[in-house]
């Protein structure tokens, strides 16, 4: 839950955070379409460096905590493109090779895949999940869909604060000491954090419908600043950035 943890906490203290979702979603989507329809080169390549300096910059995600942020995607990746590049068959025996056609077809799934990762993340470092989840009412998704989606994601912090309590105390007491002592600690971990979780979902359960819980629970929403302006400027530079990749390729 690192990942999960320092992407949360990105999006939470972004200078972003207070603007429109309408705005960052514009922006973010642009990118993204650019990683995926652009060649890889310029295109992508621009895409990537496009958000890496707007997550350096103005969302000030700072390079520490991005680099917990994108591990766990970049690995995902890296082990993709491994499978792209290798290619394995059997003629009376196994044969491994690489091929030049599996490394340049490696080369654009890795460019698309980074800058396509990096173009969401600018929107995800930048919006808490709360208010994506408000955007999404917004745009007239099913209100049972949203309440899921917001009760599966506050449960999972209080999942995270009990698998760390118990491992806590279970490290006190050297039951992880040996391999049979760490082996039948994760398993008395877990069963104890699946009974916990149950319970702290009964309850919750209980709690909503003393509250006359139907199909959904509303909150305030605090107001987001929409800005015309940063609209404009983001449509601009998304045509800017076609606008290049088109001019680099007619020029080569």
């Amino acid at each position: 839950m690192a990942h999960g943890l320092a992407l949360d906490h990105a999006a939470w203290s972004s200078p972003w955070r207070a603007r429109s979702v309408r705005d960052k979603g514009v922006l973010s989507a642009g990118l993204l379409l650019g990683a995926i329809a652009l060649p890889p080169v310029p295109g992508g390549v621009a895409v990537a460096v496009t958000s890496l300096v707007l997550l350096a910059g103005p969302i000030r995600v700072g390079w520490a905590r991005l680099g917990r942020i994108v591990w766990l995607p970049a690995l995902s990746i890296l082990i993709g493109v491994a499978t792209v590049a290798v290619s394995v068959s059997w003629s009376a025996g196994l044969i491994v090779q690489v091929t030049p056609e599996g490394l340049t077809m490696a080369a654009t799934l890795a460019i698309r895949a980074v800058a396509a990762t990096l173009a969401m993340l600018t929107l995800a470092c930048s919006t808490p999940m709360i208010d994506l989840l408000g955007s999404l009412r917004h745009v007239r998704v099913p209100d049972p869909l949203i309440e899921i989606a917001a009760l599966v994601y506050r449960f999972s912090f209080g999942l995270l604060e009990s698998a760390g309590a118990i491992g806590r105390a279970q490290e006190a007491r050297l039951g992880y000491a040996t391999r049979v002592a760490a082996m039948r600690s994760a398993a008395m971990g877990a069963a104890v954090l699946f009974l916990r979780s149950w319970e702290r979902a009964r309850r919750l359960e209980d709690g909503l419908a003393g509250r006359g819980y139907t199909d959904t629970l509303r909150t305030l929403e605090p107001g987001r600043h929409r800005s015309t302006r940063f609209l404009i400027a983001s449509i601009c530079g998304l045509v800017a950035l076609v606008g290049g990749t088109v001019a680099w390729q007619v020029w080569r």
